[in-house]
């Protein structure tokens, strides 16, 4: 493994309070020095990075690989390819495939094809009830020593108060944090679109914010109870702000997540029946958007996850209220939040640190920063590079966004793990 010397860019670190104009060498797998003026040594590569930023790799904590079961969808191989050129070193990959993953052998066999493709590391999150029927907990235990480094039920909720219970009281056992999809399923009742003006006015039912803030409230107080690590998925609202909020002034142990296009994408881009705009929780009202995006901002919202959800036209070529639910996002999360950033909502360092350093301190993962000794993991950023979203040229198997033909600004040059280039623009390395 050759060295690596990124020369000249703007190093950013959150993690150790770093953002100076500095060269970054990398030997043998790990961070060997960042500073000014550091000399080639022989044999090394050095790619100039001047005019760009150089960061820890990035992470993405909720991504839907869709391997086992829905092979047609997305692999573990498109899978990071896609999160490679979105300049993700590392993903976590939600329990809800086929079948799901609720015990060892699913998690090895997701370590084993993540292992083969060699491209960003993988970390499998586990079932927090079998088969993700919200009924008989999973064997935790096992699936920790198999690879999982959380548990979730993503795409369901755990419903049942007492079930909730005791799997935050076994996960905190286990050190485990548990990742909730707040939906209070007797109010959301299958409705396709966020409770409000717009879905009123194109005819599409309604679920009310209510429903994920009531499951939040639920859970707060079950987390006063047991001292459990819970993490809130996919944050949508105004009213789970709150919740989050007050929350942590309480002092309970609690993260919360929220999606690029819950940052950028109000209700009314459902209302022209795109069923890529279908997602869950839905696109939620202006107010909902300010909300987040201050939380974001503040640190009330933890972290940016893509909730990367891969379908075929087979599930989204469909009337709006049968398509199923999700985007993709992997190669469109950088530049939708640098929106935040050239809008002056987030600052770089705070960006960095909410997609990179604040998900490696949530699940305990390496990474998250640039110190002397931490994983070469790095990501060369270009926060002027333009682009057209070309939904036929994106890495990903699936093809289900609503950002084709959007101009953006910013993108991934360079994603480097473990010292090894994964992924590289042409006119970077030449």
């Amino acid at each position: 493994m050759a060295d690596i010397l990124l020369r000249g860019g703007r190093v950013i670190d959150p993690a150790r309070n770093f953002d100076a104009s500095a060269d970054v060498l990398l030997q043998g797998g790990k961070v060997a020095r960042v500073e000014p003026g550091i000399a080639a040594s022989a044999g090394a590569r050095v790619i100039e990075a001047k005019g760009l930023w150089v960061v820890p790799g990035l992470i993405d904590m909720h991504t839907h690989l869709r391997e086992p079961g829905q092979e047609y969808k997305e692999n573990i191989e498109t899978g990071t390819a896609a999160a490679a050129a979105g300049g993700f070193t590392a993903v976590c990959a939600m329990p809800n495939t086929l079948p799901p993953n609720d015990n060892r052998a699913v998690t090895e066999l997701m370590v084993c094809r993540a292992r083969e493709a060699g491209i960003v590391r993988v970390y499998p999150i586990g079932c927090i009830t079998q088969g993700q029927k919200g009924e008989n907990l999973a064997e935790m235990g096992e699936l920790q020593e198999a690879g999982c480094v959380a548990v979730s039920d993503d795409g369901k909720c755990v419903m049942n108060s007492e079930v909730m219970r005791r799997a935050l009281e076994y996960a905190r056992g286990l050190g485990l944090p548990v990742i909730q999809h707040a939906e209070d399923t007797n109010l959301t009742a299958g409705g396709p679109a966020h409770e409000g003006a717009a879905s009123t006015r194109i005819g599409l039912r309604g679920q009310p914010a209510a429903a994920e803030s009531v499951m939040v409230a639920r859970d707060l107080e079950l987390v006063a109870l047991t001292g459990a690590r819970y993490h809130v998925a996919h944050a949508s609202c105004a009213e789970t702000v709150r919740l989050v909020r007050e929350a942590k002034r309480r002092g309970l142990p609690v993260t919360a997540e929220v999606t690029p296009h819950h940052l950028t994408l109000t209700d009314e881009a459902c209302a022209g029946y795109d069923t890529s705009t279908r997602v869950n929780p839905p696109l939620r009202s202006a107010e909902d958007v300010a909300a987040v995006r201050a939380a974001l901002a503040d640190g009330t919202l933890d972290a940016v996850a893509t909730d990367h959800a891969p379908h075929s036209p087979v599930e989204k070529d469909v009337e709006f209220e049968q398509a199923a639910s999700g985007m993709i996002g992997l190669e469109t999360a950088l530049a939708l939040c640098l929106e935040l950033v050239d809008a002056k909502i987030l600052t770089p360092a705070v960006l960095v640190a909410r997609m990179s350093a604040a998900p490696a301190k949530i699940l305990g993962l390496p990474g998250g920063t640039l110190a002397p000794g931490a994983a070469a993991d790095v990501t060369v950023i270009d926060p002027r590079a333009a682009w057209t979203c070309d939904p036929s040229r994106l890495r990903s198997r699936s093809r289900n966004t609503p950002f084709g033909g959007r101009a953006m600004h910013g993108r991934a040059m360079l994603t480097i793990v473990a010292g090894n280039l994964v992924f590289a623009e042409e006119k970077l390395i030449g």
